[in-house]
């Protein structure tokens, strides 16, 4: 075994045993044991992590560890200014441009939101670790998941630990952490499975919508997968305010 001395900063924190949060500390390695190793067995997914500096000198996940390193590690959010970095020295690397999404079993109501946002967003309640592991990296999907260690598989190259309970505080928290604001494209996929939508006549979902519809509103998209009919009504209008609350960054109840 060889010592080290950890510091983690910020929201990293939050994964440390109560101890050990907002300080240095020590903690024996194994022999030929790396950053990853080390930084995941202390509780913190790699893909929280931004920056991981080694007495020093920015290194990445794979650097073996020796006695007596000193090694700092950095969240994706940190009053660090980061922006002056080169690409090399970050350790989580920058999602795709065409952000797509896979979440976990417990967080359906936010995949459903994020549709909503018009993100490509698989989401299956019996859905389990190894699939979203080959989704993630088969289609270069970010995992999001509250489960860390699923976060700290090997394939999963990007990903999110959601801190957020609810629902729409889990969609804000993306919004912040993605920028996704610019990205949105509201009301264009199918809430239920997926799938693109497209604008229909309303002669053509006639037979499928209820009869007070059918007399107060006149423009609808489908959904040509499961057949589902959108319009906006009052839940078009509340999923509307939620998006933008998610966008703008406050409560949509104030």
């Amino acid at each position: 075994m060889v010592c080290a001395t950890f510091r983690f900063y910020d929201g990293l924190n939050d994964f440390l045993a109560r101890e050990r949060r907002g300080r240095a500390f020590d903690a024996s390695c194994a022999r030929e044991a790396t950053t990853k190793h080390m930084i995941e067995a202390l509780g913190v997914p790699h893909t929280e992590v931004e920056l991981i500096l080694v007495n020093g000198v920015s290194t990445g996940l794979d650097t073996l560890i020796e006695a007596g390193d000193r090694i700092a590690v950095y969240p994706r959010f940190s009053s660090l200014d980061l922006g002056d970095m080169s690409d090399g020295a970050r350790i989580a690397p920058r999602p795709p441009g065409r952000l797509r999404f896979v979440a976990d079993a417990h967080l359906g109501a936010l995949a459903r939101l994020l549709r909503m946002a018009g993100f490509d967003t698989i989401y299956d309640k019996a859905i389990d670790g190894d699939a979203i592991e080959a989704l993630a990296l088969d289609e270069g999907r970010i995992v999001l998941s509250r489960d860390r260690e699923l976060l700290k598989r090997r394939a999963v190259e990007y990903g999110a630990y959601v801190r957020a309970l609810e629902p729409q505080a889990q969609l804000r928290e993306l919004f912040e952490r993605f920028d996704l604001t610019e990205r949105a494209r509201p009301f264009t996929l199918c809430l239920h499975c997926n799938a693109p939508l497209r604008p229909a006549a309303k002669e053509e979902v006639l037979d499928r919508l209820p009869p007070m519809v059918r007399a107060a509103q006149h423009e609808f998209s489908t959904c040509d997968v499961c057949r589902r009919v959108y319009w906006k009504g009052s839940h078009w209008q509340r999923m509307a305010g939620m998006l933008d609350a998610a966008a703008g960054g406050h409560d949509d109840r104030d």
